[in-house]
């Protein structure tokens, strides 16, 4: 059995088997780290985003094999020392979660856009978060703890 070893929130993890598995489900069954959703299966929700080199990546279509030696981060690494991702602090001011079923995706996705544009127009935070679908409707919510993150930076 082949095993692949991945790099998960500063970790060295091994994943059996990994080759042809998706990331999303390396992380989910073999890593526990359920933060990262399953949503459609098809990268077209946004539910299942991670970070790979920082880029917003769909692990749902992602082979663990294309993710070897490379940085993932995901829902759970996002904090540092106790303290939450100014994104994920937003986000509980704001009440942004319904459901909270794509949160991680959404959030995920907010930062890896954040980290690229600082100080985006209200225009470029819709075109950025467009991808991602919340089925409870919270876009102004969502909106609004991007917002806030953007004004607390």
């Amino acid at each position: 059995m082949a095993e692949t070893t991945i790099k998960v929130n500063g970790e060295e993890r091994t994943i059996p088997d990994g080759g042809s598995t998706m990331l999303l489900w390396a992380l989910r069954n073999d890593l526990g780290m359920t933060g990262t959703k399953f949503g459609c299966g098809m990268s077209e929700c946004g539910a299942c985003t991670v970070h790979v080199d920082g880029v917003a990546t769909r692990s749902c279509i992602t082979p663990v094999s294309s993710v070897a030696g490379r940085e993932i981060t995901t829902i759970e690494g996002l904090a540092e020392n106790g303290e939450l991702h100014p994104v994920q602090q937003a986000w509980v001011e704001a009440q942004a979660p319904q459901c909270g079923y794509c949160q991680s995706g959404q959030i995920m996705t907010a930062v890896a856009f954040l980290k690229n544009t600082p100080n985006p127009s209200d225009q470029q935070i819709r075109e950025a978060m467009n991808g991602n679908l919340c089925r409870c409707g919270t876009y102004n919510r969502i909106f609004d703890a991007i917002k806030l993150a953007v004004s607390q930076e």
